[in-house]
């Protein structure tokens, strides 16, 4: 696997400043792509295929188009919330043993 990967996954090794952005930028990529197939994806492309489902007595697709992108985007920030306490805490071990 590559470096950037262990990195990303595991609190035991200590980032670089490059390594800590680096995993920023992928980690905000992966998030709005999931976010955009959660919102434009499952609410608009494929909702009149997801409206032969329902949930909560409401169809699938217009559940999504109104709800489920909120939720999806909530619950994302925080992911992202959790994800960068991680980095924050390997790029923090790095600049203590600068100090």
């Amino acid at each position: 696997m590559n470096s950037s990967y262990n990195n990303f996954f595991k609190t035991n090794k200590i980032m670089s400043p490059q390594d800590y952005w680096k995993a920023n930028l992928k980690l905000l990529a992966v998030l709005l792509l999931i976010w955009f197939v959660i919102s434009f994806g499952f609410g608009i492309v494929l909702s009149d295929f997801l409206d032969q489902f329902s949930l909560g007595g409401f169809k699938l697709g217009f559940w999504f188009a109104q709800q489920g992108s909120i939720y999806g985007f909530v619950v994302l920030i925080f992911v992202y919330v959790f994800a960068m306490f991680r980095l924050e805490k390997k790029i923090n071990k790095k600049e203590e043993e600068n100090d």
